[in-house]
């Protein structure tokens, strides 16, 4: 079966006219001409799962925000990546992630090297505009190089979505719902324990936060080596 070729189509980002294939995702368009939108779940080269919803978009003429990394563009649209509403928004979501684990950025790994602290120092979000749940889960300090720290995890599922895509080992995946919720190693084992892991260390790279982190740093010291992935991504594509 012969795929049809993406047609070319005309819309608006903030009043400024702009041209993309059919295929192209708002995002997409968005960063192609310079438009920045904040994401925490959106990570090139993966699936879009518009889960963190950070990246929601006005489109004028319509009442709902739509996702900008899995809203496909259609002709003539006219679309507002930043307003009043959607900054406030964008911080009561950011509260709500930060009040329901624990964000500690001083003690944190993470600390200076964070999406997460990236996007709250961005937006001026100087308070939680929700209360803290205080949910304590367990570390697993049980890999010989890395830990996952669930109280700092935000559920983006980047490392799922890498294990699974890049790697190709599924050794990741979510159990559990709500407040619940976290990161589990095949059928929630020990992560030492993992048939399927293949500590190849690219969950620890993409993770956007302190949760993932690899053993033997102490707080601010993390730096994540995004491009061990991109680059990887990149050749693949390029093949």
């Amino acid at each position: 079966m012969i795929k049809e070729k993406a047609r070319v189509k005309t819309f608006k980002i903030n009043d400024t006219d702009v041209t993309a294939k059919s295929d192209s995702s708002i995002l997409e368009v968005a960063k192609e001409h310079g438009i920045k939108i904040p994401t925490l779940c959106y990570f090139e080269g993966l699936s879009e799962v518009g889960s963190c919803r950070m990246c929601l978009v006005e489109v004028k003429g319509s009442d709902k925000l739509i996702p900008a990394c899995t809203s496909k563009i259609k002709e003539g649209m006219e679309v507002i990546t930043n307003s009043p509403k959607l900054e406030s928004h964008r911080k009561m979501v950011l509260s709500m992630i930060f009040a329901e684990r624990t964000h500690t950025c001083s003690v944190c790994v993470s600390n200076g090297n964070c999406e997460l602290q990236d996007q709250a120092i961005e937006l001026g979000l100087e308070h939680s505009h929700v209360p803290y749940i205080h949910k304590h889960f367990e570390l697993d300090a049980s890999h010989k190089d890395y830990v996952y720290d669930p109280n700092r995890c935000i559920l983006c599922t980047r490392c799922v979505r890498v294990c699974d895509e890049v790697e190709g080992a599924h050794a990741l995946d979510i159990f559990g719902r709500g407040i619940d919720a976290k990161i589990i190693h095949d059928m929630d084992e020990p992560w030492a324990n993992s048939e399927s892991c293949t500590s190849c260390g690219k969950c620890v790279q993409v993770c956007p936060t302190g949760s993932l982190f690899e053993k033997g740093v102490s707080s601010a010291e993390m730096v994540k080596k995004k491009n061990i992935v991109t680059n990887l991504i990149q050749m693949r594509k390029d093949r």
